[in-house]
Order: C-alpha cells, then sequence, then structure tokens
C-alpha cells in the first residue's frame, strides 16, 4: 500500500521500558543513524541508579530520548513527540511528561494484571478512555518479535531480548533512516553468537518490514539533513570527547598523560575510553580509592609527567586535601568533576549543577583552583584542551565541571584540524635560577624552585633527577623563591597572595566574551554556565521569536572570571542565572560585582526546560521594562 511521506522539521522520540530492554542500545542505535543521515541532534540518556531494580517497577524504568532536526538545534528538548514504551511501568513514567495530541507506541504484550499491579495501575490504561488525548498505537511488539525469530531455536526469552531491535526497525522506517549502520553494528556485536545475531537482524528488519506493510502506520515522515559547516563530523558523547581532549592536550604539550583514577557514576567512560590509547603515551590507572588515585596523578605531574584524575562530586569531597597539597607545590593537575545529584551518593545517574562552590572553596586555607565548565558534550574536548593549558602553563591544579547531561548525552561534533588546536609549552627548567656562595666565596649553583615568571607567575617546573636542579615541596608552606620551610608569619601572607594572583593573572590569557544580543536593545541579560547552555540559548530563541529583545551571555572560565565580564553586566538592567542548583553562580555574582542577579533554579535531576525557563525570562523582561502584557506575552512565548 502507498504510504503518505510528511515532512517535519524536527522530531523528539523517547525510548522507554525495563532497565533489561535495552532502551539505551536502541536510543543509540537511532541517533547514529540519524548522525549518519546528516540531521543535528542531541540526546538525553536516563537510567536507574540501581543495578537492578525490580523488573516491572517504576524505579527500574530506562529510557532514552533523542531530539533530531533539519536545522541548529540546542537541547535534547523539553518533552518527547513520540513515547515508545515497553511496558506499564515505562508508560506510567513518561506519560507525564507528553502533551495531547502527541504519539504513544506501546508494547502491549506486558500489559499483564501482575505488570499493571506492580506499575501501579488499577485499571489498564490501553483498554479504558485515559489515554484518548494522546494518538495511540497499541502494537504486541514482544510477541511479533518472538515470532519473526522462532527459526533459531532460541528460548522464548532469549528471543524477546531481541524485541528491542523490532521496534528500532520500525521507527527507522517511519523517520526514514539509513539503517545500514545498524545492520553493521549488529554483525560485529554479535559475530561469535550467529543465532542470537541473526535473531537480531531478523527481528530489525521485521520491525522495518511491519512498517512498510501494515495499515496501523500510514505515514512515513521526512526530516532532511541539516545544514552544517564543512569539516568531518561524528556523533560524540561528552565523556568521549573530554577522553579526546586529554589526549589532544598530551600531544599538544608534549608530557606524558597519567590518569590516577577509581571508578565512579558517571565519570568512569573516561577511564575506559583512555585506557585504550597508550600509543598517545597514556597511562592508566585504577587505584583502590579515591585519595590514591589523585595521590598518584599528583606524584606524575611531579615527575614531568601531566597528572589526572576524574571523579563525581563525592570523590572531590575525599580528594580535597591532596588538591591543596597541589596548590602548595604549584604543580599542574587536572581535576575532572563530572557532577551528579547530592550530597553524598545522591542520585549516581541524574545530573546537577551543584558542586561550583565546592569546586571554589571546598579545601582547607587559601587554596585558589581555576574553574573551567564545558557547554554541550562536543565542547567538553575544547575545555578538556583549555585546562590543560592553564595547568601547565600556570602551575596549578585545575578543576573541570562537566555534568552527567553532559558526559552520557551527544550531538555531531566537527573533528578539528590540528592548526586549530593551541600549542602548549611544559617550559621545563633547564639550568639554575639563582647563584649563592659557599663558605669560600665561591659561586655555588643552587636551583630555586620559587622564582617566578614575570608575566604568569608560575614557578619553574624541574624533573626531579635533574642535575643541579635538586629542589624540595611539600605541604608545609615554603619559603619565597627559595623553598626551604618557613614560619615567617610575613612570608605566609606572601606567599598567600602570590598564588592567588598567579591564578588571577590567567583572566589576562582568556579571549573576550561573546555576548549574544542581536537587536543590541536587549535589558536583560542570561547569565550562564556548564551544561545549561543549550536549555538557554532555545529559550532565548523562543523570547526573541516572540518579538521581545533578550541577550545572553555563557562562562566557559568561572575562577578566575573573564576581565569584561564586570563591564558587561553594568550594561544590563537586569540580570538572570539559571542553574541546576540553589543559586551557586548568583552567589559568586553578587558578591564579585554587586550585582542582584535573579536566580533560576531547578535542581530535578534533568537538564532544565527551555519552554518554562522562557516563560520567566519574559516575565523579567515584563518587570523590567513594563511595557508586556503578562498574558499576551507568555501566549507568544508558548506558541
Amino acid at each position: 500500500m502507498a504510504k503518505q511521506v510528511k515532512q517535519l522539521d524536527r522530531v523528539i522520540i523517547r525510548f522507554a521500558g525495563d532497565s533489561g530492554d535495552g532502551m539505551q542500545l536502541t536510543g543509540d542505535r537511532f541517533t547514529q543513524e540519524s548522525a549518519a543521515f546528516g540531521n543535528d541532534l542531541m540526546t538525553l540518556p536516563n537510567f536507574p541508579a540501581e543495578i537492578r531494580a525490580p523488573q516491572g517497577t517504576l524505579p527500574g524504568v530506562s529510557s532514552f530520548q533523542v531530539h533530531f532536526a533539519d536545522h541548529d538545534i540546542l537541547t535534547a528538548g523539553d518533552s518527547p513527540d513520540v513515547l515508545v514504551a515497553m511496558n506499564p511501568a515505562a508508560l506510567k513514567a513518561n506519560l507525564p511528561d507528553m502533551k495531547p495530541g502527541t504519539s504513544l507506541i506501546v508494547d502491549s504484550h506486558d500489559f499483564t494484571a501482575r505488570n499493571l499491579t506492580k506499575a501501579g495501575y488499577a485499571d489498564n490504561p490501553l483498554e479504558d478512555s485515559s489515554l484518548a488525548d494522546y494518538a495511540l498505537s497499541v502494537v504486541d511488539l514482544t510477541g511479533m518479535t518472538v515470532e519473526a525469530v522462532k527459526e533459531f531455536g532460541l528460548s522464548r526469552k532469549d528471543a524477546a531480548r531481541a524485541k528491542n531491535m523490532f521496534a528500532l526497525g520500525l521507527l527507522s522506517w517511519m523517520y526514514g533512516r539509513p539503517i545500514e549502520t545498524t545492520l553493521a553494528f549488529l554483525e560485529k556485536r554479535f559475530a561469535k553468537a550467529p543465532d542470537i545475531r541473526d535473531a537480531n537482524l531478523t527481528a530489525f528488519k521485521a520491525g522495518w518490514n511491519f512498517g512498510e506493510t501494515t495499515e496501523t502506520f500510514a505515514v512515513q515522515y521526512e526530516i532532511k539533513p541539516a545544514p552544517m559547516s564543512a569539516g568531518t563530523y561524528r556523533n560524540i558523547t561528552g565523556n568521549l570527547a573530554l577522553a579526546y581532549g586529554l589526549v589532544a592536550g598530551g600531544v599538544q604539550s608534549g608530557l606524558p598523560i597519567f590518569l590516577g583514577t577509581y571508578p565512579i557514576t558517571p565519570a568512569s567512560d573516561i577511564l575506559h575510553e583512555l585506557s585504550k590509547h597508550k600509543r598517545f603515551g597514556i597511562t592508566t590507572f585504577q587505584a583502590e580509592d579515591e585519595i590514591a588515585g589523585i595521590g598518584a596523578a599528583l606524584g606524575a605531574s611531579f615527575a614531568g609527567s601531566l597528572g589526572v584524575t576524574s571523579t563525581s562530586g563525592p570523590g572531590i569531597a575525599l580528594k580535597s586535601e591532596t588538591i591543596g597539597l597541589a596548590v602548595m607545590t604549584e604543580l599542574p593537575l587536572l581535576v575532572i568533576d563530572v557532577q551528579r545529584g547530592g550530597p553524598s551518593t545522591g542520585l549516581p545517574t541524574k545530573t546537577e549543577q551543584a558542586d561550583l562552590l565546592q569546586a571554589m572553596f571546598g579545601r582547607n586555607g587559601e587554596a585558589p583552583v581555576p574553574i573551567v565548565a564545558p557547554q554541550s558534550p562536543g565542547d567538553c574536548f575544547d575545555a578538556a584542551v583549555e585546562a590543560i593549558r592553564i595547568a601547565v602553563t600556570y602551575r596549578t591544579p585545575v578543576m573541570l565541571l562537566s555534568d552527567g547531561y553532559l558526559a552520557n548525552g551527544s550531538e555531531p561534533w566537527r573533528i578539528p584540524e590540528l592548526d586549530e588546536l593551541p600549542e602548549i609549552d611544559p617550559a621545563f627548567a633547564t639550568g639554575t635560577n639563582h647563584e649563592s656562595v659557599d663558605k669560600e666565596g665561591n659561586a655555588k649553583p643552587d636551583f630555586w624552585p620559587y622564582l617566578r615568571d614575570e608575566e604568569t607567575l608560575a614557578r619553574p617546573w624541574a624533573i626531579p633527577g635533574t642535575a643541579g636542579l635538586e629542589h624540595r615541596i611539600g605541604g608545609l608552606e615554603k619559603g619565597d623563591g627559595h623553598g626551604n620551610i618557613s614560619y615567617d608569619p610575613g612570608n605566609h601572607d606572601y606567599m598567600v597572595r602570590i598564588r592567588q594572583a598567579k591564578v588571577d593573572r590567567i583572566a589576562d590569557s582568556l579571549p573576550p566574551l561573546e555576548v549574544d544580543d542581536p537587536s543590541g536593545k536587549a535589558k536583560v541579560l542570561v547569565l550562564g554556565w556548564g551544561s545549561t547552555y543549550g536549555p538557554i540559548g532555545a529559550a532565548c530563541r523562543r523570547v526573541r521569536k516572540a518579538g521581545y529583545d533578550v541577550a545572553q551571555v555563557h562562562l566557559r572560565h568561572l575562577n578566575p572570571f573573564p576581565k569584561d565580564l564586570g563591564e558587561i553586566l553594568k550594561q544590563y538592567d537586569a540580570v538572570m542565572v539559571p542553574e541546576m542548583n540553589l543559586g551557586q553562580l548568583s552567589l559568586l555574582i553578587r558578591a564579585k560585582y554587586l550585582v542582584d542577579v535573579v536566580g533560576y533554579n531547578h535542581v530535578r535531576g534533568l537538564p532544565l526546560k527551555a519552554a518554562e525557563l522562557a516563560e520567566s525570562i519574559t516575565d523579567l523582561i515584563s518587570t523590567t521594562t513594563g511595557t508586556l502584557d503578562h498574558d499576551v506575552h507568555q501566549e507568544e512565548v508558548a506558541r
């Protein structure tokens, strides 16, 4: 039968099921197909923290959302246009995010009385009128999968596991996805298990053919490729981009990279990826705990490598003393914090931005640490290279604040050319920098480890064992210049101030901030950092499309702040700071610039929603300018 083809400019699809249903794999394969087709895209994986929550229950629901479009997009989307639900719990957990008129594709197979009860349903929603506001398609995905693969002699349980591939085949047909990448992936992944391989391939093709032949789905959708600047692209997650950035930073600086770490969600993938790149001089060490991991990393830096440690918020708490030691010894060290919901163990698989103040102040004494924060999955690459530049140039530990949304989310990423990467010179000390006189009055070479570079205030970096460069460092306060232990009050005051001044000097090397203010008439500025870049950008687009002026600035460097930030803030009548915390950047901005910023704060373990943020921005515009009718402009923004 002839199918109608409908053009769309964008679609948001969410695959949801039990944590054993393969929803992450299904979403990832659909994403790879969309990337191969040339769409712009953003993804939002969402999975339970429990290794195996009770099957069929709400805590065990796993989902993967992908937003793909024929134009530039900034977020994984506020709410899905299509929900694929593999069981009652997946439907119940995700239905609140669905708007009336959106599409539900539900596997009816597991809607038994037992599973309905586990999900909290008194009645079967597929048989009453509770889903009347949605475009509901009820399909026995599991039953058709088992029937399609019966020739391979698998048990019913193993056969049913291929239902995610049936669903993927159906959705790939519905949205005209190229299937060659998925077929090749299945061939390779299950090459050692021919029956499993053939069952998954057959289920995938059966799903595609079902879409092609059934009258249940009479419309096929087309989303054209998005225009992109010239270059070679790949789909990349934040953790993968960050790992590649570490490799690139090592190559550009000529330094071996040593990762001393301990596995922790959501940072563990950095360790997994870096362990594959020994040929680039990468050494990975999985320590027995967080403290040992950073201790080994700092030791590697002392020995002339670039020490890196990766963790999440709970691990930063354990590493804090050694970070302070790196501040005092003034050695380069990169500390990666992939933030997650807290406090304590908190929400291991959910995202948050609540470690900013910990990064700023979470050490005893005056121990300033530069802070860099990427704004998107692909930007994790550039942020890692920048953090390495700062650490090596200024001889200081640097905190890199990613988060779970960036770490697990993905987007198309243009692979940079080599000449686009900065040169990073470790400038190791090669000779003495001071001469003293021995008892006989003869000149005696003597290396002073704390004589500083005039421009950066960085101390020399001397590799132990280099003749003539013998020196001591450690956790006790050192005398200015010579590095001997000192308890002199005036010296301590000076050393505290000079270490702070060294961090402040970093601002001299930062480029001017980019102010996105198309009309030049905005009275309201939205200031953000980290992964709020996408939601803020999407919200500002909505506000401007509705006819109102708003400016946007996004910070990569949070300590020190860029030198022109204060002047930019003064140019606007009101400043809003959206964050996934209770107002940590707002606190810092108020303290430093005496600007009474307006906080927009949600701590839900999920990215900010662009539509909700747009409404708050327009409210602030209304309050600031006094010229907008609230009901009218909210309707325009929503539209």
